[in-house]
């Protein structure tokens, strides 16, 4: 599998959205591309497609909460509080299907946004992920790619996907991030982590442990 760096040509110039299915995905998946993009002044924006609110049993406040964590959150990445996220707003783990009103609307929406903030490459979930947010972000980052006007990438980073093999895909690397920012980040999304919520998601502790740089997946035959 070919590789590339981030910090290469023509890499290193573009601008970069992140797109994520839930709060938290953007930092176990994408830390490290937020961290050096933003440092480099080639961050676009986070957005997120779902409201997180289908963590927890009780969702009372739950969508605000998360929002104000994945604020938090963000603002660690890029060391500033310049940033803020976009959220779409989709309702957790019931996504819209590829031919329904919503999906164009959504793929629509993000296609201007992409154009507005002149957006080289989308980063977003795998499309071989197992979770169907995940699943249909991956969708949505393709069905505008194949409607730009201009040249526009899609890469894909694994939250709860292997890792693809073979010479489908060339891979494309981050630096490493300093030590602890991705760690920190993480805390942000404390109803992830702990039971303060009451019964619903606690992400694994072996997803805590998070490497200091990203792996990215570019598809040569999407």
């Amino acid at each position: 599998m070919v590789t590339f760096s981030l910090a290469d040509r023509p890499w290193r110039n573009l601008r970069w959205l992140v797109l994520a299915p839930h709060p938290d995905d953007e930092t176990l998946g994408a830390g490290a591309l937020i961290s050096q993009t933003a440092a480099s002044g080639h961050f676009a924006a986070l957005v997120y497609l779902t409201d997180g609110s289908g963590s927890h049993a009780d969702s009372a406040g739950l969508a605000a909460l998360r929002k104000r964590e994945a604020a938090a959150a963000l603002c660690l990445l890029t060391s500033s509080r310049g940033s803020r996220p976009i959220h779409l707003n989709w309702k957790d783990a019931a996504p819209a299907a590829p031919e329904s009103r919503t999906f164009a609307r959504t793929a629509s929406v993000l296609g201007a946004l992409c154009r507005r903030l002149r957006v080289d490459a989308i980063a977003v979930t795998a499309r071989h992920e197992p979770h169907c947010d995940h699943a249909a972000a991956a969708s949505i980052a393709y069905a505008v790619r194949a409607t730009a006007k201009r040249r526009l990438i899609v890469a894909e980073y694994c939250v709860w996907a292997e890792v693809p093999q073979g010479r489908d895909y060339r891979k494309l690397g981050t630096r490493s991030m300093l030590a602890g920012k991705r760690r920190q980040a993480l805390r942000a999304h404390r109803s992830q982590l702990t039971a303060f919520r009451g019964p619903g998601f606690r992400l694994p502790p072996d997803r805590r442990r998070m490497p200091a740089a990203d792996t990215l997946f570019l598809r040569r035959f999407p």
